[in-house]
Parts: C-alpha cells; structure tokens; sequence
C-alpha cells in the first residue's frame, strides 16, 4: 500500500479473514442479526410513521448482513472502547452494531451529519464521532485487505485472458475527489486543479476482480498523475526492483519483458509502466496493442467508479472537508471496497457495473518516454500481432 498523506502508524492487524466468511456460532450470530436489525430498523421507521414499512437491510447500508456482520467483528472491541458512551436522543446506549450501521450509512450514502442524524434519532456530533471512530477502527483492524499480493501468478492469469497482455501484475489509475474550500483557505490554491475544482488525488492500482492493491492519496489536484506516480513508495520500490520484480518472459529477438502494470497516457512510459502509444499514424500492431491496453484499463476505471458509487460520501462535491482527515475516510472507503470483493457480497455483485468515475475530466498527456521501456513496448506489440497471425 501506497503512502497516505495524514495517516498515523497503526500497529499491524491482528485478525485474519475466513474467505467462506465463517464466524464463531454462525447460526446463534445469524438470529442475533436479524433480532437487532429489527430493532434498529424501527428506530428509522418509527421517527415519521409506525405505518412505513421498514427499509431492507441491504437498501440501507448498501451490503449484505454477512459482510456486515465481519465488519462488526473486525472493529467491535475499537468502537466500544472509552472513552465514549455514545447515546441516541432517547438517552439509548448504543450497541458495538448500532454504531458500525451509523457510520457505513453516513459513508454509504453521503448524506450530511444533519440528514443522518435525523434519520437515526441521533445528535450530529455523535454521528461525526461515530464515524471517525469507526474510520481508526477500521485503520487498525482492516488493514490487511489492502496489500500487495505475495503471488501473481493467478493475477497475470486473469489479466492475459481480459486483454491478452503476459505478465500484467496490475492497471494504474487515478480519480479526483472534489471539495468545495472556503474563500478564506489560504491553501485552496493548491487544491485548484486544472478542471478549476477544488480536488485531492486518489492514485490506485487494481487487480482483475477490481480489488486495490495499493493506494496513494493526499497530493492536492493541482498535481498531475506522472508527479503523484514518482512521489509514491511504489515508484520507488519499481525503481530499485524491489517490487514487480518476480519472473520475466521473453518476447521477440529474445528480449526480456519484467513484471509490469499498465496506464492512460497520464503516466510514463517506463519498462516497469507500460502505455498506449501516442498519435494518430500508428500501424496495425500499435493500434492493436492499445486496443489491448484499453480492455484491460476497464478493471481500474470501474473500480474507482464502483468506489465513489458504493462509499458515497466521497463521490460529488465535499464540503468544506478536513484535508487532513480526508485521506484517512478515503483509505476506509478503499478497505471497505476490498473487503466486500473479499467476501463475494452479492448486494455487490447483483449492482450495475460503470466505468466512469470522474466526469469532466480529460485525459492527461504525459510525454516522459524510456527509451528501454519504448523499445520493450515495440517488440511486445510485434509480438502479440503476430500471434494474432499464427
């Protein structure tokens, strides 16, 4: 995982995950579930109308009771931790569930301190304490959803079959998450990108099944993509060959293709990063590697369109956010992402896949060409046209 800017050094996670999802007492937890949910599905309901029927737990929080229900056991002991004996208007204790389904609909939908408040019943300072407590819970304990795969091998796999390029470890790729600043922020200059919003920069890098394998945020969106990439700990560690640096292949004229991961024109073209060519006079073998490179783009693109869809709070424009607690919500958001990835949510599955995820925005142009990198991008194009032909 790439630097978060604003960040504080957690001790590492302690628990693991069970792929199958499998819990202590699964059953007596499933009832326990079901017994809650009916009860906090009537604090909501019972604020306007006993008449309403009460919402679907999966409608309102966005993911499935299973997924929702290893959430809980991930951060439980964090969110009940002192001091804090967070109470509803009712003067209610607020249960280790209560507090977790508060802060993923404050993040899920986006809906401002206020709105949630007043659909809970809760004051909105509690729903904001809620929810950074449940975002350093979340630092602490979940962590281990975002890591650079030990193997690849399955991941150079998957990729091959989408776009048919060997040796793909990853697609890189970065979206902005807007904020409106006050007038009065000396910084906000610094935040004013070249579409004239406010922005700060998520840069990621997703496998196949659009998990993030390492995320880099907190650079304003005045900042292009190439100088957010070289300001990153992957761009170091590619650089010194300490990461995509598991087994090459050979491509034509016995030339040596390492470990790589692809990106727009918005990045460099590096032996480790490889690019679509640029121009419109390309011959057949060019146009059909970019080809190959756009398929292969989509697993990023609607993996940041899924984020922002999914985690609403940092999608549209941000309020006048805290720049140095954003990056932190941003993570969350990120870890949430993979954890239901992880767990194979079928309130996920069953949702629309897009690839648009940051409208209004064009296309950088980075011209940072290696002359390694070009000539390995040469020969790999001649190589996958002609086994077109063979």
């Amino acid at each position: 995982m790439g630097p978060i800017r604003g960040l504080k050094k957690r001790k590492k996670a302690e628990t693991g995950i069970d792929r199958n999802g499998a819990h202590s007492s699964p059953g007596n937890q499933a009832h326990q579930g079901l017994d809650w949910w009916e009860d906090f599905s009537k604090r909501i309901t019972g604020l306007s109308s006993q008449s309403q029927d009460p919402p679907k737990f999966e409608s309102f929080l966005k993911i499935s009771r299973r997924t929702f229900s290893y959430i809980c056991s991930l951060v439980k002991e964090e969110m009940m931790a002192k001091p804090a004996n967070f109470i509803d208007l009712n003067g209610k204790l607020l249960s280790p569930n209560d507090r977790v389904a508060v802060a993923l609909r404050r993040l899920s939908s986006g809906e401002s301190l206020s709105s949630v408040g007043n659909l809970l019943g809760l004051n909105q300072t509690t729903v904001a304490q809620i929810t950074w407590r449940f975002v350093e819970a979340m630092e602490q304990r979940g962590l281990h959803h975002l890591r650079w795969p030990s193997a690849m091998e399955e991941i150079k796999l998957k990729f091959e079959k989408i776009g048919g390029l060997p040796n793909c470890c990853g697609v890189i790729d970065t979206t902005h998450i807007m904020m409106c600043l006050s007038t009065t922020d000396r910084a906000s200059n610094v935040w004013h990108d070249k579409e004239k919003n406010h922005s700060m920069i998520v840069q990621a890098i997703v496998d196949p099944d659009m998990r993030f394998l390492d995320i880099v945020t907190g650079w304003p969106g005045s900042l292009c993509d190439s100088v957010v990439l070289k300001s990153s700990s992957f761009f170091r560690l590619c650089e010194e060959g300490k990461r995509l640096n598991g087994k090459k292949i050979e491509v034509l004229e016995e030339t040596e293709l390492r470990e790589y991961v692809i990106g727009d024109v918005g990045f460099p073209l590096l032996e480790w990063l490889l690019t679509p060519y640029q121009g419109c006079r390309l011959s057949d073998s060019q146009v059909e590697f970019n080809k190959r490179i756009s398929a292969t783009q989509l697993a990023a693109q609607r993996a940041l369109a899924r984020l922002k869809e999914t985690w609403r709070i940092i999608n549209g424009v941000m309020w006048r956010p805290d720049k140095n607690r954003l990056p932190r919500i941003i993570l969350v958001c990120c870890l949430l992402h993979n954890i239901v990835i992880d767990l194979d949510d079928k309130v996920q599955r069953e949702m629309p896949v897009s690839d648009h995820h940051d409208s209004g925005y064009r296309e950088q142009v980075c011209q940072s060409s290696d002359k390694t990198a070009s000539i390995i991008r040469d020969k790999l194009s001649l190589y996958l046209s002609g086994s077109l032909l063979s």
